[in-house]
């Protein structure tokens, strides 16, 4: 049953697409808001199908395999990031199709860009919870550590995961953030004057002869 599992999230996943990219262009090409609402509306419906298939599975396993907790997870994540991934499509719609503004592009430099780190963890705490969450209700249900081991050792790579994204990129943006590039300062330099020389012009010549005498003396 693991292999349907896995075939089951790879539909999963192309149906969101599927979904995402329909509501999209019935909102903005096709002017269908109400259809579009509908949509996109059934996009958190594919992640309920994924649990369920997901629980019956488990309930009928002989022991919890890889698939099971990459339901979890992919149902943790989804849940974490389903909005953003949806604004992101929708900007880029948007400004595509229906003239919108270009799509904010994440910052680069400074403290504004470990805000938006952090931000990115936070929500990929958020999916850890959803996930770790779901699979220790699995682990109290089933009540078998022989049958739910291989779900506690996804708890533990997530839980990892999560501190190496931490210590990958937050933390550093935040102790260490990035600078834009300096720009070189051009400095308009005048050039120097030379110092004015008062040289005295020679005065214009003055004929001091007087009246030449002309004729003879």
């Amino acid at each position: 049953m693991n292999g349907f599992l896995i075939a089951l999230i790879v539909v999963c996943e192309v149906g969101f697409w599927c979904l995402l990219g329909a509501g999209l262009v019935a909102r903005y090409v096709l002017r269908l808001r109400r259809t579009s609402a509908i949509l996109l509306a059934g996009a958190p419906v594919i992640d309920l199908i994924l649990l369920v298939a997901s629980v019956l599975d488990l309930r009928s396993a002989s022991a919890a395999g890889a698939a099971h907790g990459f339901a979890a997870v992919y149902i943790g994540f989804s849940v974490a990031f389903g909005s953003t991934t949806l604004q992101w499509a929708d900007q880029r719609f948007a400004h595509r199709f229906a003239g919108g503004s270009p799509p904010v592009r994440r910052p680069p430099y400074g403290q504004a860009r470990a805000r938006y780190e952090w931000r990115l963890w936070a929500r990929a705490l958020a999916g850890w919870g959803v996930a770790c969450g779901l699979l220790g209700l699995a682990v109290l249900a089933v009540d078998d550590p022989a049958r739910t081991a291989h779900l506690t050792g996804w708890i533990n790579g997530l839980t990892a995961g999560l501190i190496i994204w931490a210590l990958a990129w937050p933390l550093p943006c935040t102790l260490w953030p990035k600078h834009p590039p300096a720009t070189a300062s051009r400095l308009v330099q005048k050039p120097e004057q030379p110092l004015l020389r008062r040289v005295a012009t020679p005065a214009t010549s003055v004929d001091r002869t007087g009246p030449s005498s002309t004729g003879d003396s």
